[in-house]
């Protein structure tokens, strides 16, 4: 067994913790230069301990999600701006539905500034933060509550989305594969989203570039059959494609504004 490094060591215990390292917060932090952290990262990727992504490399797992607080601090600014983007995009007075994820979370955020809304969710983080929201009629479905993120998945939950025809399905996923397939790791929260997606008359999908640099085993759809895409910077051309020749409207929040889909 090859021994590494100590600085190496901690880095892997970093990335396995917190699912993303990046080169200029680990150069800080261990107070060497960027270019000696890039010797790491190429290091620990050459052994196939870490993946490299653009500017650092992440614990490489197409099985096991993150911890959950881990998830909500990757790509934090990001997801609040994508948030303030979709809370645009949602009239007063809609019906709609949110499932699980740390973008989601902050979409309902967003949404606390609403009237008139109606909002079914799965997700016990998206109830508390809307619980209290002026004018927000809260509906929570049913089943097993994951300790893990607070998501309820099961039947129960599938049954109590499928008595509801909403205006907005908005979803996350936890990875997206060049082709556009949107996948996650729990097949019983891909059936509760599938079901949400089926009882919206507009579906809006919420991910940040770094679910491109993942993967994960259970599909939940594709890309394809969605109306609108925000993100925060511009896909790799095979995702804008997509979005042109299947008219799915594609916002981005971290530069210039894409629309892949005219009006």
């Amino acid at each position: 067994m090859q021994t590494l490094p100590p600085r190496q060591m901690d880095i892997l215990d970093i990335a396995r913790r917190e699912g993303r390292v990046d080169v200029e917060s680990l150069a800080t932090s261990f107070g060497v230069t960027p270019q000696t952290i890039r010797k790491d990262l190429n290091d620990l990727c050459d052994m196939e301990k870490l993946s490299r992504v653009h500017g650092g490399a992440v614990f490489p797992s197409s099985t096991v999600n993150l911890a959950y607080q881990a998830r909500r601090e990757i790509a934090a600014s990001e997801k609040a701006r994508i948030a303030e983007a979709v809370a645009e995009l949602i009239p007063d007075n809609a019906s709609l539905i949110l499932n699980i994820g740390t973008t989601i979370e902050q979409v309902a955020y967003a949404l606390k500034r609403h009237r008139g809304l109606m909002v079914i969710t799965n997700n016990l983080n998206v109830a508390m933060i809307l619980a209290e929201a002026d004018g927000i009629e809260v509906v929570i479905s049913g089943g097993m509550v994951r300790k893990t993120d607070g998501g309820i998945v099961g039947a129960a939950a599938v049954d109590l989305i499928r008595q509801f025809k909403v205006d907005y399905a908005i979803i996350g996923a936890s990875a997206i594969d060049e082709d556009g397939a949107l996948l996650d790791f729990d097949y019983r929260e891909v059936r509760v989203a599938q079901a949400i997606l089926g009882q919206a008359r507009r579906s809006i999908l919420v991910a940040d570039h770094t679910k491109f640099e993942r993967r994960a085993p259970v599909q939940i759809g594709k890309l394809s059959d969605l109306d609108v895409f925000v993100t925060d910077e511009q896909p790799m051309p095979e995702i804008v494609e997509i979005c042109r020749n299947a008219d799915v409207e594609l916002i981005t929040t971290g530069g210039e504004e894409v629309e892949a889909a005219a009006g």
